[in-house]
């Protein structure tokens, strides 16, 4: 696995992956040296990282291997589905994945989601619009979401 730390407006954020992929993107409560030469299998998502902060990006094209059980593997894919500048619903999310009862089990797969931002967690909201948990704390998510705004955050429940 290779490694590298950049700065962006959350934070510094925190790349894991190697050639089947990224593992993990991360934003860091502390400050760390960033990384002088990014290793290649990383260099895509540096860049597209940077487009999407830059407000050049809607969407994500990266091989990715986030590594959890099928059930987080299955809730991050729907992730995926959400598109840029909308919102869903932890109760959606079940809706769409066949049970309306898992809501706490989708809850906490998306709260387990490896790769920040471009697994867009970010998107999850409570059914009456609040924002909810976020691992990366609620001012990120908040940022995110507004980050996104221009495009007017529509729901889709």
């Amino acid at each position: 696995m290779e490694t590298c730390i950049i700065n962006t407006p959350l934070g510094f954020t925190k790349i894991i992956g190697d050639a089947d992929g990224i593992s993990s993107v991360t934003v860091l409560n502390s400050e760390e040296k960033i990384t002088d030469i990014i290793p290649d299998n990383l260099e895509d998502c540096v860049i597209q990282l940077n487009e999407y902060f830059e407000g050049n990006r809607k969407q994500f094209i990266l091989k990715l291997n986030p590594q959890g059980t099928d059930f987080q593997k299955k809730v991050w894919n729907e992730l995926e589905q959400i598109p840029f500048g909308k919102t869903t619903s932890y109760l959606k999310l079940s809706k769409q994945l066949g049970d309306v009862k898992a809501i706490r089990a989708v809850a906490n797969a998306n709260g387990k989601n490896p790769i920040w931002i471009i697994i867009p967690c970010h998107r999850v909201i409570g059914s009456d619009g609040s924002l909810t948990g976020y691992a990366g704390g609620l001012h990120r998510k908040q940022w995110l979401l507004e980050h996104e705004s221009p495009y007017k955050q529509q729901t889709l429940f």
